[in-house]
């Protein structure tokens, strides 16, 4: 794994927003094609079966969760715990997700978090680089089969569909969220689907039918939300799926709550110790009282996030998060390559590992100014 200086592609703004990707430059620099990590055919297998494995063993734990009734370790209220059990016993189906790795081409990537319910960066990963690899390194490859990925299993998906109309939302005013959305509805279209689009703000209830409804009141019985199943619950608006007599249903499903939340990293940490993928987690300190990392168990964005190395603070972010509370997990420095700090996002696309985006920073925890990094499968 190197990461390789590139000089820019002449025009280079213009190239990504004729392919549909407009903040390229939101917080400043956020896509940067001045470098590229380079990774060989036998790091990218050690990613793509760690990728699988650390999936199948997050479904183990959303299983032990459920068997033994440990959702108030994750602060779910209660009144959604039948729905979370409905969606997992009826296999609601997912879409996407994506593992945030500590790699350095040599040891054995490590688990940091599973972005699991509302993961972005998407288009960037599937689309965005790749039409950088085909104009700076022609022939050469990555690991990145998103787009065909995406199409082929919302063709799968087609059977698991209630009638109607697939619709797609998320909020208003939030240009990323937008594309992301955008970009799986266009995926869906691709396979065949009949899909509509409605903003979150806009999506109604009709009272005397018990459903949702779009904005010319016509029900909606499936949604993809690009919205936080956390905020969701918490909505007043949201409460009103319980009452939901249409049976919607929801992409990403309810039993994401588990995954999506930070308390699943004990959970797998209990189940499974020693993993050579995981790192020591707890919901206290006592067994990491020197060196570890501590994390709302809902958060975004690298926000209230502290390290603690040999017992003194070294690094930490604000925010708005913690209220629920947090966990501690073994602090495992991310790799540095000349002042700069990257975290692979791996993909899942319906059950399979699917490819990896790179966000960097220059800091130790990754947060929104974190810029995107393109890579390239090299043959040294």
């Amino acid at each position: 794994m190197r990461r390789i200086s590139a000089p820019v592609r002449e025009n280079w703004k213009k190239r990504v927003e004729d392919i549909g990707f407009g903040f390229h430059t939101i917080n400043g620099t956020y896509w940067d094609e001045s470098a590229y990590y380079s990774f060989t055919n036998e790091q990218i297998e050690v990613l793509e079966s760690t990728t699988s494995e650390l999936f199948d063993r997050c479904l183990d734990a959303v299983q032990y969760v459920i068997d033994n009734q440990l959702y108030h370790l994750f602060k779910i209220a209660p009144r959604f715990i039948p729905l979370i059990e409905k969606s997992w016993n009826e296999e609601h189906p997912s879409i996407y997700a994506r593992f945030d790795l500590v790699y350095d081409g040599v040891h054995p990537p490590k688990m940091l978090e599973f972005n699991a319910d509302t993961p972005t960066s998407l288009y960037e990963a599937s689309a965005v680089q790749w039409y950088w690899l085909e104009d700076v390194e022609p022939g050469a490859d990555q690991f990145n089969s998103i787009h065909e990925k995406l199409t082929d299993y919302w063709r799968h998906l087609k059977s698991y569909l209630n009638e109607g109309k697939l619709y797609f939302t998320c909020l208003n005013d939030n240009q990323e969220d937008l594309t992301t959305v955008e970009y799986l509805r266009d995926c869906a279209i691709q396979a065949g689907l009949d899909t509509g689009f409605i903003y979150l703000e806009d999506l109604g209830w009709n009272s005397l039918s018990n459903q949702f409804v779009d904005i010319e009141e016509r029900p909606i019985t499936n949604i993809f939300k690009l919205y936080p199943w956390e905020w969701l619950i918490r909505d007043e608006f949201g409460g009103n799926i319980l009452l939901d007599r249409s049976n919607t249903l929801w992409i990403e499903p309810a039993w994401k709550m588990v995954l999506s939340n930070k308390a699943i990293l004990p959970i797998l940490w209990q189940l499974f110790p020693n993993h050579p993928n995981l790192l020591a987690s707890y919901f206290d300190n006592s067994n990491l009282k020197y060196d570890y990392v501590k994390k709302p168990i809902l958060s975004r964005e690298g926000e209230n996030v502290s390290i603690v190395k040999n017992g003194s603070l070294i690094a930490s972010t604000e925010g708005n998060y913690g209220s629920e509370g947090f966990i501690f997990q073994e602090y495992c420095p991310l790799p540095q390559f000349k002042g700069n700090y990257p975290v692979i996002g791996s993909w899942v696309i319906g059950c399979e590992p699917a490819g990896i985006g790179i966000r960097e920073t220059n800091t130790l925890i990754t947060d929104n100014l974190s810029r995107f990094i393109p890579h390239v499968i090299s043959k040294y």
